[in-house]
């Protein structure tokens, strides 16, 4: 067992509640700033059906239409180097409370350009 971990499913300004949208959702709890980037939601593995692996971030990540977050690829990370993923960035200030939304494409696994078509939230 390990008696002490910095490790948390979440940072510690999001937070999972139930959402107006559907079912949970991920909400800030915290101002946040436009451009602040929420960290991983998907890793990059092709042993995957999808290729991906979704991390907590991602698992309540809700659609909206006019979303306040974008999701992009990104091939390098700042902590763990050379590693394929999505990252949450805001695309405008987020207050207390609100829901991180993010525009998205559900099961586009037959589409080898899902990523591209995932990428484009705006």
């Amino acid at each position: 067992m390990i008696d002490k971990s910095s490790w948390r499913p979440l940072p510690e300004y999001l937070t999972i509640a139930k959402s107006k949208i559907d079912g949970l959702g991920l909400f800030a709890k915290k101002d946040l700033v436009a451009g602040f980037d929420l960290g991983m939601s998907h890793i990059y593995d092709k042993r995957f059906e999808d290729h991906y692996i979704r991390l907590p971030l991602g698992a309540f990540l809700n659609h909206h239409e006019i979303p306040n977050c974008k999701a992009i690829v990104a091939e390098q990370d700042e902590q763990l180097g050379n590693i394929k993923h999505i990252r949450i960035i805001t695309l405008q200030p987020i207050s207390s409370g609100s829901e991180i939304t993010v525009k998205y494409i559900i099961n586009k696994l037959n589409d080898p350009r899902w990523e591209s078509d995932y990428e484009k939230t705006q």
